[in-house]
């Protein structure tokens, strides 16, 4: 990992994506600082005393890198666009129009992803009404003012600033897609979440259980090490061309494999699976204000820390891992590639029983991954809830950290493999 980091500065177009990308997201921790135009920030301090990390909005406060605890410009985060991204990949297994336009190549993505666009304002928008009532409705309980002559016109500035900020923030992310080192979105999660390591190393250090202080390391390195090592383990198909004659020339077959991941579908279930979750409890808190009635009762019932929320992101984990690397391996398509180029599976015939030999191994991969998100994902939660220590975070948290640094490595020793070429010149 050293060696990549350090061999990537070394080349100077990967230094560049790689400073481009700082830089970015140093502009999105300052974001997150500053508060929205209207809010009082003498009273934020007193407000984010409501965001404590067992509660729904502290889990979004993670999520945006303490944003929303300082109600700043920044304070949605990237979420609205991770929901909207959600909605529109499972309505297009629904809507045969937006079906259709998945499969026209990259015109028909560019379509859905400026449609992604368009929802991700929509939802900001909504959202950022309901925070404005919500965090005024804390107002009370603590006795400080944070919005001055609320007003429409208050309303209206406050909504618009946090709107354009989730706007300028999937800006960066693509941003980052395009010119940095990639995977833009997930980075900008990666961001707000190891801004929030030193308030929980600070949490971990300072708690009174003693056998919490001195088992917490030792539960996170193997949680560290389970997930790069389930990451990491494939499945690798053996594939073998037979010799081909192109033109006048014969090409000679040869020999490799096709790597099954055991988890193909990444953090994304994982990022996935905590967008949907926070949508109950976050009704409830906005609807409920404070008051005792069905809405309030709705996001105590989905507390992050209840096991009610537990058992449901571990659900919806299993099927996003399912509904995303179904998305993104298609073994009919995959058997036509093979065949096409003159390649077979050894004892499968070529078309229809590579695909459905493929769709089994597939399945059988899928199964224990889901199993292995949902346990991580849950197991610490569970863990810390049995020592009632308060900690900020979970093995959602560290899932994704884990897994986007494992990405982001991959991607950085491609790039660097693409540049080298010493082992052809020797």
């Amino acid at each position: 990992m050293v060696t990549t980091i350090l061999g990537a500065f070394r080349v100077g177009e990967i230094r560049r994506k790689l400073l481009f990308t700082a830089g970015i997201l140093l502009l999105y921790r300052l974001g997150t600082h500053i508060p929205a135009p209207g809010i009082n920030a003498s009273a934020v301090k007193a407000i984010s005393k409501n965001l404590g990390g067992n509660s729904i909005l502290g889990l979004l406060n993670l999520f945006s890198g303490g944003g929303l605890g300082r109600i700043a410009l920044f304070a949605l985060g990237i979420m609205p666009y991770i929901t909207a991204s959600i909605i529109l990949q499972l309505l297009q297994v629904v809507v045969p129009s937006l079906e259709k336009l998945s499969k026209e190549g990259e015109v028909g993505q560019t379509r859905i992803t400026q449609y992604t666009r368009y929802l991700t304002v929509g939802l900001a928008f909504a959202q950022s009404i309901g925070y404005v009532f919500l965090f005024r409705s804390f107002q009370k309980s603590n006795g400080v003012t944070l919005i001055s002559n609320f007003n429409l016109f208050k309303v209206f500035l406050i909504v618009l600033s946090l709107t354009a900020g989730t706007i300028l923030l999937m800006w960066m992310g693509e941003l980052i897609t395009q010119r940095g080192i990639g995977n833009g979105i997930s980075l900008l999660i990666f961001a707000s979440i190891v801004a929030r390591i030193p308030s929980g190393v600070h949490s971990w250090w300072n708690n009174p259980d003693q056998v919490f202080r001195v088992v917490m390391p030792f539960i996170a390195i193997g949680v560290v090490a389970a997930i790069v090592f389930v990451q990491e383990g494939q499945r690798r198909i053996p594939i073998q061309y037979a010799k081909r004659v192109i033109g006048r020339r014969m090409t000679s077959g040869g020999q490799t494999y096709l790597p099954l991941k055991v988890n193909m579908a990444g953090v994304i279930p994982v990022i996935f699976a905590a967008s949907v979750m926070a949508i109950p409890p976050t009704i409830g808190q906005l609807i409920g204000q404070n008051r005792d009635n069905f809405a309030t009762h709705l996001a105590s019932f989905f507390n992050p820390q209840g096991w009610h929320y537990v058992l449901g992101e571990s659900l919806f984990i299993i099927v996003f891992t399912y509904f995303y690397t179904a998305v993104t391996f298609n073994p009919v398509d995959q058997a036509d590639n093979l065949k096409k180029y003159g390649g077979f599976i050894p004892g499968v015939r070529p078309g229809r029983p590579t695909a459905e030999f493929l769709d089994r191994i597939l399945a059988r991969l899928t199964f224990p991954g889901a199993l292995f998100l949902a346990a991580i994902a849950a197991l610490p939660t569970i863990l810390i809830n049995q020592t009632n220590a308060n900690f900020f975070f979970g093995g959602t948290s560290i899932l994704i950290v884990i897994g986007v640094a494992l990405d982001t490595m991959k991607q950085l020793e491609a790039q660097l493999m693409m540049r080298n070429y010493e082992g052809f010149l020797k």
